[in-house]
């Protein structure tokens, strides 16, 4: 696979509509295989611990306010009672995210072991090994077999599981906060639970402006990650060789090789510095203004009486 198939196969299959179906064809399979019952049970207890997690913050947020409560009234009673409630909450917590953790670890391995053995069979079979090679349909494909099936297998769950949990997240506190937010009229227009909708904006305004500076990081992680595999392959290359390039005295030749090999990693990686360099600076900041930016719509909290912005 040459670079500008590499580039358009990280990026552009994405824009037309090809990414999310090439992942479906990818994930479908092995959850209708011989393992699937295994598969479906590990899954479902995956997905049970990282809602009970959602439900261990709530359950936090509810004792801080009591917590706060205690301390405000110089209830040491309270106080102490609720330092060993802490406790056990605490031990909950600590079960369960180790065993969320474990499991997690359990399915993606068994998972990347069915992949694997596939894509052995299809490697191995008819030959295709040779008529990749021949034909340089596609680079390095020892190595995205192994790699490539680690990171997909490892990161599909961490996206999928992370995304279950935001939306229960965001569910549950936003509940809250649209209690506590009560409501502000602006020019004459009373909106219910404002500062959940301030919260709603804000995410989602910073969300977008994330992808829009990070984005480049998509390719550019593509392509470490093939220049990663090029290098390992001209140094296992050499050493399968070695005998004829010390007979043929061939050092210097191998050591441009893998210099250039090396070159293009270097490079790359500088894009990907500058990059994430833009994208902290904006995540930081935007993280830092989300520190201040409740108060700047005067909660409750701080005025009693329903806010009247349009004042």
């Amino acid at each position: 696979m040459t670079e500008k198939n590499a580039e358009y196969s990280a990026v552009n299959d994405a824009v037309q509509g090809q990414f999310f179906r090439r992942v479906w064809q990818m994930t479908t399979p092995y959850w209708r295989s011989e393992e699937k019952g295994k598969a479906w049970v590990l899954l479902l207890a995956v997905i049970g611990l990282s809602l009970f997690s959602v439900a261990i913050s709530v359950w936090i947020n509810s004792w801080y306010r009591d917590f706060y409560n205690a301390l405000e009234k110089k209830d040491v009673a309270a106080f102490t009672q609720l330092i060993l409630y802490f406790c056990g909450i605490a031990a909950v917590a600590i079960l369960g995210a180790v065993y969320r953790l474990y499991l997690t670890q359990m399915l993606t391995i068994r998972w990347r072991n069915w992949l694997t053995e596939q894509h052995f069979k299809r490697w191995l079979g008819h030959k295709n090994y040779y008529q990749l090679e021949q034909g340089g349909y596609t680079d390095n494909p020892d190595q995205r077999i192994s790699e490539d099936l680690n990171t997909f297998t490892s990161n599909t769950l961490s996206l999928g599981l992370g995304l279950i949990r935001t939306v229960v997240s965001l569910v549950s506190f936003s509940i809250i906060l649209w209690g506590v937010s009560g409501s502000i009229e602006v020019f004459g227009l009373t909106i219910p639970g404002y500062m959940f909708w301030c919260a709603l904006v804000y995410a989602a305004v910073g969300s977008w402006l994330t992808h829009l500076i990070g984005r480049r990081l998509i390719g550019l992680n593509n392509q470490q990650q093939r220049f990663e595999a090029d290098l390992r392959f001209s140094m296992v290359r050499v050493r399968e060789n070695a005998e004829s390039i010390a007979l043929f005295n061939g050092e210097s030749n191998e050591n441009q090789r893998l210099t250039a090999r090396f070159g293009k990693v270097w490079h790359n990686f500088w894009d990907i510095m500058r990059v994430s360099k833009r994208l902290t600076f904006f995540t930081a900041g935007y993280s830092q203004i989300a520190i201040i930016f409740p108060l700047s719509w005067r909660p409750r909290a701080i005025s009693p009486a329903r806010s009247n912005w349009a004042s």
